[in-house]
């Protein structure tokens, strides 16, 4: 049983788990940078293409994540200020918002993704892939509206029945 919620556990974080390598790799190459620039005299001449590459999959593998644990920024004094009937209204057309920014979002990236794939562009000095930089952001937009309605409908009306 532990095994299982171990596999469980680590593919409901496995969008942390990949911001956070892409963060210790960012940090320990831009140190490995500085000193082999700075020190030795030698400086990586990839190194940009690489911080570019961690801080895009830092970015969008860390969006669902925040999602998930509600970590994006809301002003909600306003509106739990107002009626308990006006709160699910506004907090409905909210969701209406959210979905549909994020779906525009997710086409949007896909037809970026398809471009690149057309034309094979690369990175000038590492030759990876664009396509290979920037798929995860279709998956991102994906995560992010799983997590968005997961934790606002199941997670959320679980805690409203146990009190």
């Amino acid at each position: 049983m532990k095994k299982n919620s171990l596999l469980k556990t680590v593919l409901c974080n496995l969008d942390i788990i990949v911001a956070s390598i892409a963060l210790a790799v960012l940090i320990v190459l831009t140190f490995s940078g500085v000193i082999m620039r700075y020190i030795v005299g030698k400086p990586y001449t990839w190194l940009e293409e690489v911080q570019i590459f961690c801080m895009v999959w830092i970015v969008f593998a860390g969006s669902g994540a925040a999602f998930r644990t509600g970590s994006h920024v809301a002003i909600e004094m306003v509106v739990e200020a107002l009626p308990k009937s006006v709160q699910k209204i506004i907090g409905f057309v909210i969701d209406i918002v959210v979905f549909a920014v994020i779906a525009y979002l997710f086409w949007n990236s896909i037809g970026f993704i398809e471009v690149f794939v057309k034309n094979g562009r690369t990175t000038s000095m590492l030759g990876i892939p664009l396509t290979v930089q920037y798929i995860i952001a279709p998956i991102s937009y994906v995560v992010m509206i799983f997590s968005y309605f997961y934790d606002k409908y199941f997670v959320k009306h679980k805690e409203g029945e146990e009190a």
